[in-house]
């Protein structure tokens, strides 16, 4: 069983179409639902289900397989990778990004100053 279909939602599909997209709203909008999808697996996982195998391809290779513990390990690292290319793309555009810190993230949403 893959991880899609663990969540009980649709495969991946195809690859996002930037049009689809055409304004910032379009774009929460969408994010809102995956983030809800996540969201509820999430809340269903128990420790059990972090050594569960789940089968996977990237991108048209060949089948995968890995625990579910490896894969959300994966993601929160991948997240990390994401915001480092967001902070570069900024800076190349002449922006100084604020602060990405999952800390400072953590504390602004508490109401408290990092640190």
């Amino acid at each position: 069983m893959g991880l899609a279909q663990s969540m009980r939602r649709p495969d991946r599909g195809s690859a996002l179409n930037p049009a689809d997209y055409p304004t910032v709203e379009s774009l929460l909008a969408t994010w809102s639902k995956v983030e809800k999808y996540v969201r509820e697996f999430l809340s269903k996982l128990r420790d059990r289900d972090l050594d569960r195998i789940v089968e996977f391809t990237l991108g048209g290779s060949a089948k995968r397989a890995m625990p579910v513990g490896e894969l959300l390990q994966h993601a929160a690292n991948h997240g990390a990778h994401h915001r480092g290319q967001v902070s570069l793309l900024l800076r190349l555009l002449g922006q100084e990004p604020e602060n990405f810190d999952l800390l400072v993230y953590f504390a602004e949403k508490r109401g408290t100053a990092a640190g």
